[in-house]
């Protein structure tokens, strides 16, 4: 019998690469590259702009990464950069990012109601989001300060 930890860890594994499947399956369909849905998501967030830097703590992907994936998704006309500063410069999406990002958007919530919906009322799908947001906080507190003494 798997012990709890083994339960959690093997399905969050699990909902993390099928999630990642699911952004690439779409992503394609509009000619684009999966791990574009992840930064577009959050560019949409922060209509302001978010720089490299932000980026990277957003997405939690190294500099590298995210100078890759940015100037390739510059290439394509999705994002525009401020100046030429990569990392204190401002990414923000452009018209076709937006409408790009906004399918994620819609895509991402008829995935979600098609996974839960029989499962979850909405009162406890919101339950269950939140409960979510505050293991990952939990588990975000404990990779930095270490697992608690007994």
């Amino acid at each position: 019998m798997l012990s709890r930890f083994e339960q959690f860890s093997f399905a969050i594994s699990s909902i993390y690469r099928y999630i990642r499947k699911i952004e690439r399956d779409e992503m394609v369909k509009r000619g684009f590259r999966g791990v574009f849905a992840q930064y577009l998501t959050a560019l949409n967030k922060f209509e302001e702009g978010l720089t490299a830097t932000q980026l990277c703590s957003i997405c939690d992907k190294d500099k590298a990464a995210v100078s890759r994936i940015v100037a390739e998704m510059e290439e394509k006309g999705l994002v525009l950069r401020e100046n030429k500063n990569k990392y204190r410069s401002r990414i923000v999406l452009t018209d076709e990012g937006k409408d790009l990002a906004n399918f994620i958007a819609e895509r991402a919530g008829i995935a979600v109601e098609a996974v839960s919906g029989e499962i979850m009322s909405e009162k406890e799908s919101e339950l269950f989001c939140s409960t979510l947001e505050e293991v990952c906080k939990n588990l975000q507190k404990v990779s930095r300060e270490g697992i608690p003494q007994e």
